[in-house]
């Protein structure tokens, strides 16, 4: 039996179109923003990681990751996602277990392949081979995490025995895999990993095919795969009204001509800033995929994957406004959104 108990996760957009408001001030208000989630109820804070532009601006997120930790007490710090062909597992594996101490356990390592064509190619890992690699990354993280005098001989990585120091402190670190396929879905819970997806503009359907390969993955592990989580992510702010919605909606819309410029997009990038380009999808299409409304619509969306088993939702939290704008709506979401899915558990059990 899945719970209908959802957990809520404030992700870091790390937005800054404006970029004369300094990057001292853009990263205390992320920090701000982590600090007051935990105070808010939320589970978890996510961290990006992405290089070389202002959208998802997190070039360390292990060490956000521990800044936010020295700063907080119990809320779990997700990184969403690490790009592992970026990095030297032999190099990155002993970060990891630098953090996960620095952060008393709470680090959950979320990891990918990579989103940005333009990005990787610029760092010289090219998203054409980026599956292959990170495959071979993973595998080999995991060992020099859990294992001692690891050697390793693939198409990337060979070397003698090594052993990472520090050890880490958790046994394992809890590991996610951000993944799309329901085939890669049911993959990874079958492994034992929590995994991240996000239904953009999908049917209810879709999110359906999602959770069932997530559990039919994780079922076939028995007691422990009933640990594991399926998060859904999803770009959310909780509007006073319908016009504050709207106004939100088309700043989402801006945010969104950078995001597929440089996701799907030719990588227009100038002095770090992405430049906006045109969008074939309109602004009431977008609306329709994002959860930009008022707490009461917001709660009626949410719901869909609270029955489903989505056990957490993540909230892709910033898209341009204002730090105020920002915490009022983590403050509405606290006090109107998260105790009906603490309460919907109630009913439900």
């Amino acid at each position: 039996m899945y719970s209908s108990y959802m957990d809520f996760n404030h992700f870091l957009t790390s937005y800054m179109p404006d970029l004369s408001i300094g990057s001292k001030t853009h990263f205390q208000n992320m920090i701000d923003q982590a600090i007051l989630a935990e105070k808010l109820g939320y589970k978890t804070v996510s961290i990006p990681e992405h290089h070389l532009v202002n959208l998802l601006m997190m070039p360390s997120p292990l060490q956000m990751a521990v800044k936010i930790a020295s700063l907080t007490k119990n809320i779990n710090i997700s990184t969403s996602v690490v790009v592992l062909p970026l990095h030297d597992m032999r190099i990155f594996a002993g970060e990891v277990a630098t953090a996960d101490i620095l952060t008393d356990g709470r680090l959950i390592l979320g990891v990918g392949r990579g989103a940005f064509a333009w990005e990787m190619d610029r760092l010289g890992s090219p998203i054409e081979s980026s599956k292959e690699k990170f495959i071979e990354s993973l595998e080999v993280l995991q060992k020099l995490l859990t294992e001692e005098e690891v050697s390793y001989n693939g198409k990337y990585y060979k070397f003698e025995p090594i052993t990472i120091m520090p050890r880490p402190i958790s046994k394992p670190i809890q590991i996610m895999i951000a993944a799309m396929d329901p085939n890669s879905i049911k993959n990874a819970s079958s492994r034992g990993f929590h995994v991240q997806s996000t239904v953009l503009s999908g049917s209810k359907e879709l999110l359906q095919d999602r959770v069932k390969s997530f559990k039919e993955g994780s079922s076939r592990l028995g007691e422990k795969g009933k640990l594991l989580k399926i998060s859904m992510q999803r770009m959310a702010f909780a509007a006073i009204n319908e016009r504050d919605a709207e106004e939100k909606s088309k700043m989402a819309y801006e945010y969104y001509k950078r995001f597929d410029n440089v996701f799907t997009g030719p990588g227009k990038v100038k002095n770090g800033k992405i430049e906006a380009l045109p969008r074939k999808q309109t602004l009431e299409e977008l609306r329709e995929n994002l959860l930009i409304c008022p707490t009461n619509e917001m709660i009626d969306k949410l719901s869909v994957y609270a029955e489903e088993g989505v056990d957490e939702i993540i909230l892709s939290a910033g898209f341009g406004q204002s730090q105020n704008e920002m915490i009022e709506s983590m403050h509405r979401i606290s006090e109107e959104v998260i105790p009906y899915f603490k309460k919907f558990n109630n009913q439900v059990a």
